[in-house]
């Protein structure tokens, strides 16, 4: 099965954020899918820059093992964070577009 995180927790859902970030990297190393790929969107896209420890780790990880496809390119420009995130090394892409690929690719959709 092939499955896409689409993780729109922020900094009103931490635990969730870090929860995903945490789930999707164990999963990666697990390989307890044919593929796992995430995308950032909405309040998720402004935590990311402030991350730290662990969560920081996880998302390095996942950025490093090309798991993570994109951060919405739209809401990144909303949200003044469009440098910080590719700072980190996220591409910036329309969320619409991203997801629609993978969902018409046959992947199912977790959403955190």
């Amino acid at each position: 099965m092939k499955v896409l995180f689409l993780i729109m927790a922020g900094r009103d859902l931490p635990g969730r954020l870090s929860a995903a970030l945490a789930m999707a990297v164990n999963s990666l190393r697990a390989s307890r899918y044919e593929d796992l790929k995430v995308i950032f969107f909405g309040p998720s896209e402004e935590y990311l820059g402030s991350l730290g420890g662990q969560d920081l780790e996880n998302l390095r990880s996942l950025i490093d093992s090309g798991a993570v496809d994109s951060a919405c390119v739209s809401v990144a420009e909303k949200l003044g964070v469009k440098e910080k995130l590719s700072a980190l090394g996220l591409k910036l892409y329309p969320a619409g577009e991203a997801l629609s690929k993978y969902v018409n690719s046959g992947y199912q959709v977790i959403s955190f």
